[in-house]
């Protein structure tokens, strides 16, 4: 496999206007580390999940869900738990709004013996992000094993610090970030706000060259409307961002970001190119609502990169 995903993926209600007042939800899937294999998989990447499913009447939606998107689900196994919950809605300023039903789900009960060394050896980027580590103490532990062991069988380790202060205090999310930064090759923060809290500094090139004294090989910090700021071999480059005509929901662009990216780099491409086409597909993303339901499909997202920057090196 291209790229192997551990964390978890909850059904998604998405509606119009506060929820107090929607009467009428959208029912979709989705979570940060899914968001990213998505992305990847409609670009056509080969991709896993590592996972737990709760074994409850969206069991087989979402399975099925996944599967129709081509992710192998060998380790994507059910649970005698309910999957986790979320509802979201737009606000009449714009504001997205969130409400979780997560605590206890099947996937927060992932633990190291679910690591299994044999699957990870299989795929050549193994990705998960700060949500994977916080939903619960076990599942922070099998991060690190999974971590540690593609570590040692030369699987590239790419992760989002994805920061949710509604699940840990920020103390243990810099202690667990900290006891996996020696096994990460790529590191997906976003700033101003993100990094501020973690790394003391809204200056994504401080991020940059702090993270590299660490060890870290490539760092491409996400910066919304002003673009990435992508840090590899030495170098800093400035990537622009791709902004469509319209915008309608932003909810998972940074993750579907991180799956242009993998992507990109699983077929070849420089990292610059390959930060490009994650600009791209983010970008595309952000037109429509949900935040699997609107990532476009890789026709679309190469005709814009090559349009823009010609066909791949």
């Amino acid at each position: 496999m291209d790229i192997i995903s551990i964390g978890e993926c909850m059904i998604e209600m998405f509606c119009e206007g506060p929820l107090s007042k929607s009467d009428t939800f959208t029912k979709a899937f989705a979570g940060d580390t899914m968001n990213m294999l998505v992305s990847a998989s409609r670009l056509g990447a080969k991709t896993g999940y590592i996972t737990h499913v709760g074994d409850d009447p969206f069991k087989d939606f979402l399975l099925n869900s996944w599967a129709s998107e081509g992710i192998d689900l060998t380790c994507a196994t059910p649970l005698d738990r309910p999957s986790g919950l979320y509802f979201i809605s737009i606000l009449p300023d714009g504001d997205r709004e969130f409400t979780y039903y997560r605590a206890g789900s099947a996937a927060s009960c992932l633990s190291p013996e679910d690591i299994d060394p044999a699957y990870i050896g299989k795929t050549r980027f193994l990705y998960a992000s700060g949500i994977s580590q916080a939903i619960s103490p076990s599942s922070r532990a099998a991060v690190l094993k999974a971590f540690q062991i593609a570590k040692e069988e030369g699987v590239t380790v790419a992760f989002d610090t994805n920061l949710r202060l509604k699940l840990w205090s920020l103390e243990d999310a810099r202690a667990a970030l900290d006891e996996i930064l020696p096994y990460v090759d790529i590191m997906l923060p976003t700033a101003p706000e993100e990094t501020r809290q973690l790394f003391d500094t809204d200056d994504p090139i401080k991020v940059i060259r702090m993270l590299w004294d660490r060890g870290v090989d490539m760092v491409a910090v996400k910066c919304g409307e002003d673009g990435v700021k992508l840090g590899v071999n030495r170098e800093i480059h400035a990537i622009s961002a791709y902004t469509p005509e319209i915008v309608t929901d932003t909810s998972g662009a940074g993750d579907v970001f991180n799956g242009g990216l993998l992507y990109g780099l699983s077929i070849g491409m420089s990292p610059v190119e390959a930060t490009r086409l994650g600009t791209i597909i983010a970008g595309l993303k952000i037109r429509g609502r949900g935040a699997t339901f609107s990532i476009p499909r890789r026709k679309e997202v190469f005709e814009i990169y090559v349009r823009d920057f010609g066909p791949q090196t």
